[in-house]
């Protein structure tokens, strides 16, 4: 299994480029969490945290796919930069004016400016297509390693962000992630030598990747399972609060990812059947199915022996997250024009992005009038919906290699 991934580090700089793309892509996981913490402790208001924090996803979810489309453009040097100081500013006065208690609205304003921030993790996997795009095996496992690269910032991230904003003082925890961000960027866009080459006339016709029936397919599912990621957060401290154990949440919620991130590694030497379209349909459906345990579990266990039986439920639940996830930008990746590639992967995870909002919210309402038992019906629901998305939309997820009369998308050693 390991020799799999060896492999793909003996491209020259692969390994500087992927490690600092860790280290500015850390932020993405800090920055909600962190403005939440820092505002519930400044304001005491839980309401106006998280309309903020809300507000830096809605700008991300409209401005990020515009860096994006100027990254294949210019080139990500010459964009990244710029943008990571645009944010690094927002950021930096929406820390100053939490601390010097200004208006709300000058909090709103500040957060919108924070939703240039540049994707680390397109730009990332644009490189490893530009080196491996004639080896779908080697391409295969790049994307397998970035998934696990995600889950680890997920698991990391918040935990510096709470622990720092609760322990040292309010604003560490968003002010970490700015260091990482203006670090990581500039360490990540110094390695000159794996940057891909510009695409001028991408996007100069006012043509958007977003007009590939297959994009608009993947973009939707991701909605939808964005709303799981979103809901299971909500409902998970919802219930060990229920069960008098608030601070064991992180803990169970850590397991789901990490069953997400093993499965990460195991899928990224594996080669398996079936066009990249069926796997990524049967990838969302298991994750549909994978969440009917949970109500079961938030139902009829309670106590230190119902969080056990959750975070089991997790584990196993996460295990369809990072394979799905490795497909889908399989499937950017054939979609998508080489011009267009960092905007294509920069749309799924807005749509990420935005689902985790929408399921955050669902959850939130549901689980305040009805209980976390019933608040595990919005992820339920969310995997329904993603699963009879990508069902429906299939006709639109074949690439031109498979419509070949031999199957030429190989994805992993044998």
């Amino acid at each position: 299994m390991l020799s799999s991934y060896r492999q793909i580090f003996a491209a020259p700089g692969s390994l500087a480029f992927s490690t600092t793309g860790f280290v500015s892509r850390l932020p993405i996981s800090m920055t909600g969490i962190g403005i939440v913490t820092m505002l519930a402790e400044l304001r005491g208001s839980y309401g106006v945290a998280g309309a903020v924090s809300a507000t830096v996803a809605v700008s991300a979810a409209v401005l990020g796919p515009q860096v994006s489309r100027l990254v294949d453009r210019l080139g990500q040097r010459r964009v990244a930069r710029p943008a990571t100081v645009l944010t690094v500013l927002a950021a930096m006065a929406l820390l100053l004016s939490a601390h010097f208690g200004a208006p709300d609205w000058v909090l709103f304003v500040c957060a919108a400016g924070m939703g240039c921030m540049p994707s680390t993790g397109a730009m990332v996997r644009a490189r490893w297509a530009h080196l491996y795009r004639e080896d779908a095996a080697k391409l295969h496992t790049a994307y397998s390693l970035e998934a696990v690269v995600d889950e680890i910032c997920f698991i990391v991230g918040p935990i510096l962000a709470i622990g720092l904003a609760t322990s040292v003082f309010p604003e560490a925890g968003l002010l970490l992630a700015v260091l990482f961000l203006a670090v990581g960027v500039v360490l990540f866009t110094a390695q000159r030598r794996t940057e891909p080459p510009v695409h001028p006339a991408a996007g100069q016709s006012g043509t958007s990747a977003i007009r590939s029936a297959g994009l608009r397919v993947l973009v939707l599912t991701f909605v939808a399972t964005g709303a799981i990621f979103g809901a299971v957060e909500v409902v998970t401290v919802a219930f060990a609060q229920e069960q008098g154990h608030t601070a064991v949440s992180s803990l169970v919620l850590a397991v789901y990812a990490l069953g997400s991130g093993l499965a990460g590694v195991a899928f990224g030497a594996l080669k398996l059947p079936g066009t990249l379209g069926q796997r990524f349909r049967v990838g969302v459906s298991l994750m549909a199915v994978s969440m009917v345990p949970l109500v079961l579990v938030a139902s009829w266990c309670t106590g230190v022996a119902g969080l056990v039986a959750l975070g089991g439920a997790l584990f196993v639940a996460g295990l369809s997250i990072s394979p799905t996830m490795i497909t889908a930008m399989g499937l950017v990746e054939r979609l998508v024009p080489a011009a267009q590639l960092t905007e294509g992967m920069t749309w799924t995870t807005t749509g990420l992005a935005m689902g985790v909002a929408l399921g955050s919210s669902l959850a939130g309402l549901v689980v305040d009038h009805a209980g976390a038992a019933t608040g595990y019906w919005v992820p339920v629901a969310g995997g329904v919906f993603a699963a009879l998305t990508a069902l429906a939309g299939g006709r639109w997820l074949r690439t031109d290699a498979e419509a070949t009369p031999t199957e030429a998308v190989p994805v992993g050693h044998g």
